[in-house]
């Protein structure tokens, strides 16, 4: 924990500097309007860490009258930051080009860029901010000879990333639930992180409770399947779990469940839980996958979307979340350094397919730029069935 927080406490912070630095000089040569951005930059600063401090005391107003400001200003701050930068990298390409080359590109002054650079801000932080509630429905088509055309289409409806908390509440979660009760699905599965922040016992009796027994009324007629993610674990495993199982969802924790319809669905736990002493379920990735018989449809639900060697070949769809696509653009560049499968549909080296779904809530910010939440609708469809 104090490395976390030595790190976020040097890269944020770092990011306020850097933010404050530029708009000092451009705009505030007034000593007092320098003294209230810095007073303002060190509050926003260790907003987040007041905010999960707030939430573990169960002080949940302070907590909210923190978390708007707090991971709004966060996501604002990112773009800004992120905006300086790019412009600072075309200033240095030109004073490279007029020093090296001899051209003669014209500079911009400090002040015109940083006006610049906050004018489109808050153009894409309000832009972000609309668009991370207009939940989209992207469709998947998996065709498979594993089920017999008498199963007919199966439809699987993918929720990644909710993020239940603070700033998640029940408003937000109405329009997920919307796209899928428009879906109609025969299965429904989340794919990890349906909870974020602490949840406590009177938590999950009161509040907490109503946004489960909105889950629980989607009907899904083939079941309701969830794994956890790192929020799960972050959140309180035995707390996140019975606000998962309150909602419906059967959690598969290194579990595989055939169903009658000829499909298995399987799930791992997420990694997280070593890291933070939980035990581990005894039966491995690869194992689980094993124990499969060859002749079923696999779906194997799994939060992060990393598919190792051994685990590649050894089922059909894997569906992911986690990444966000970075949730506000440019971060998805960094997180694809980390996880290089794309969102979206794509093949494994042995012919496997994985989905990574872009999430259909926001983590901190309510924030997304170029990120747009999905519900994931997916179509399986026995080979050479017609008319699906």
């Amino acid at each position: 924990m104090s490395l976390f927080l030595i790190t976020f406490l040097s890269l944020y912070g770092g990011m306020h500097a850097y933010a404050f630095l530029r708009l000092r000089a451009a705009f505030l040569p007034n000593h007092t309007a320098t003294l209230v951005l810095a007073a303002w930059m060190v509050l926003m600063c260790v907003a987040p860490i007041l905010v999960r401090l707030a939430e573990g005391a169960g002080l949940e107003r302070s907590a909210l009258f923190l978390a708007w400001p707090g991971y709004t200003w966060m996501g604002v701050l990112f773009i800004f930051v992120s905006t300086l930068l790019a412009c600072d990298a075309l200033r240095l390409m030109a004073w490279l080009a007029n020093r090296l080359l001899g051209t003669a590109i014209p500079g911009l002054m400090v002040p015109t860029i940083t006006l610049a650079a906050l004018g489109l801000t808050l153009l894409a932080g309000a832009y972000a901010f609309y668009d991370a509630r207009r939940i989209r429905t992207d469709h998947v088509t998996v065709t498979t000879p594993k089920l017999p055309p008498s199963a007919g289409r199966i439809r699987i409806v993918q929720i990644s990333d909710v993020h239940i908390g603070l700033l998640f509440r029940e408003s937000r979660l109405n329009g997920i639930l919307a796209a899928i009760r428009a879906a109609r699905p025969d299965i429904l599965v989340s794919t990890g992180d349906l909870v974020d922040g602490r949840l406590s016992r009177e938590d999950i009796i009161s509040h907490q409770n109503r946004l489960a027994d909105m889950l629980a009324s989607v009907a899904a007629p083939g079941g309701k399947f969830a794994v956890t993610g790192n929020h799960e674990f972050y959140a309180g495993l035995d707390q996140a779990l019975a606000f998962t199982r309150t909602a419906g969802f059967t959690v598969l924790r290194n579990q595989a469940v055939p169903l009658p319809n000829g499909i298995t669905i399987s799930g791992v736990d997420d990694p997280a839980g070593r890291r933070l002493g939980v035990p581990a379920p005894r039966l491995s990735e690869q194992a689980l996958l094993g124990s499969v018989s060859e002749g079923r449809f696999q779906l194997l639900l799994k939060h992060r979307p990393d598919v190792p060697a051994a685990s590649d070949g050894l089922f059909d769809l894997q569906l992911s979340g986690h990444v966000h696509k970075g949730q506000i653009f440019p971060f998805y560049l960094l997180v694809r350094l980390q996880y290089p499968i794309p969102c979206g549909t794509s093949a494994t080296p042995k012919g496997s397919l994985i989905h990574v779904s872009r999430g259909s809530g926001t983590w901190g910010p309510p924030l997304r730029l170029l990120a747009p939440p999905e519900v994931t609708v997916i179509d399986i469809v026995p080979k050479g069935l017609q008319n699906p």
